[in-house]
């Protein structure tokens, strides 16, 4: 199996505090998830995001079917990192690095996420069809669903 990485990077013109209070909130997930996604959280958000926590969701990401995603919260370094891996879902591996760090006038936010798509060869040729594309997708949404929350960076 092949492993992919897919790695962003966006700035916002708002404290190191209010992007991790904002990022280690699971529930304000939905609100940077495309509508189309279905996205739904069933259990594991009612807490302060703390290392070892499960969150349950339920996504609808190809031909509206529905597909339950269990992921682990694995590391926290408060203000600064988290970082969540699929326990159960869609990818034979998903490890996502979330960084946050101070900048002039603001912060730098940095995705980085490695993940295998199942399927052996079949999923390989799939991928850059439809996962990677939608993968892209995704995280285009959410970079304009934050601007559209707290501002475009400007020097």
């Amino acid at each position: 199996m092949k492993l992919y990485r897919l790695e962003t990077v966006q700035n916002l013109p708002i404290s190191q505090k209010e992007a991790w209070d904002f990022l280690s909130d699971p529930k304000n997930l939905k609100r940077i998830t495309p509508e189309y996604m279905g996205f739904e959280i069933l259990s594991g958000a009612s807490d302060k995001m703390y290392a070892g926590q499960i969150i349950q969701y339920i996504v609808t990401p190809v031909m509206s079917i529905p597909t339950k995603w269990v992921t682990e919260i694995t590391h926290v370094d408060e203000g600064k990192y988290f970082v969540d891996e699929q326990r159960f879902g869609p990818y034979a591996l998903w490890h996502h690095k979330h960084f946050i760090k101070p900048i002039h006038k603001g912060v730098e936010m940095i995705d980085i996420i490695d993940y295998k798509i199942p399927f052996g060869i079949l999923g390989q040729l799939v991928h850059p069809i439809i996962v990677a594309p939608k993968l892209k997708e995704i995280f285009e949404f959410r970079k304009h669903a934050l601007n559209e929350m707290f501002g475009e960076y400007k020097v």
